[in-house]
């Protein structure tokens, strides 16, 4: 239970990572993914990586600049531009659904206009799930410079769209659903120089 904890990535650039475990038993036909981040970082940097055999960026939250979000779906991207931070906490949650191929985007709170890509797919379910990295192959390939650097915390995923009630709920850490991947319940390794710390403030 990492509960009012972070993981703290200590290096810039760095090789460090997180591996998170979470067993989908068939293909997701959807997908809610919720973190937050704190960092100064103006290079992109890999938030969440999740990459199958067949496709590396199977889900991908990436940051190639402030004020940007990609988020990608089976190797295809949308581009959600936000106000740039104004040095503090991040609260991102992304969902994607097969059936229409529309993805949504949520930054602290506040849901963003929709946009739509995949339609019809299906996310692979065996994967190798990481954080701080983007993976160019499964389970590695990192380019350093797409590295994350800074605090990372209330990490989820679910096999479901949330509902926009439960999409404020996890900007305000309150009670949520159960979940493929659950900060309050995480399997996770860290790789390299990683330090599991106190979150700060609130």
């Amino acid at each position: 239970d990492l509960y009012r904890k972070v993981f703290v990535f200590r290096n810039d650039p760095s090789n460090a990572y997180v591996v998170l475990r979470a067993k989908p038993e068939q293909p997701l036909q959807n997908f809610t993914l919720c973190l937050r981040s704190y960092t100064d970082l103006t290079r992109p940097h890999g938030l969440f990586s999740y990459a199958t055999k067949a496709q590396d960026n199977d889900i991908l939250l990436f940051k190639p600049k402030p004020g940007e979000y990609r988020l990608y779906v089976g190797g295809k991207f949308v581009t959600f531009r936000v106000p740039e931070g104004r040095g503090d906490w991040e609260h991102v949650c992304a969902s994607w659904e097969s059936a229409t191929g529309v993805a949504e985007f949520w930054l602290n709170g506040k849901p963003w206009p929709r946009k739509g890509l995949q339609r019809g797919y299906a996310v692979g379910a065996e994967a190798a799930i990481l954080l701080g990295q983007e993976q160019d192959a499964f389970g590695g390939g990192f380019d350093v410079y797409n590295s994350f650097s800074g605090e990372l915390a209330d990490v989820y995923l679910w096999d479901v769209g949330l509902s926009p009630d439960k999409m404020r709920a996890a900007y305000q850490s309150l009670r949520l659903p159960p979940a493929l991947l659950a900060w309050r319940s995480l399997s996770y390794e860290v790789k390299g120089d990683v330090v599991v710390k106190p979150r700060l403030r609130e």
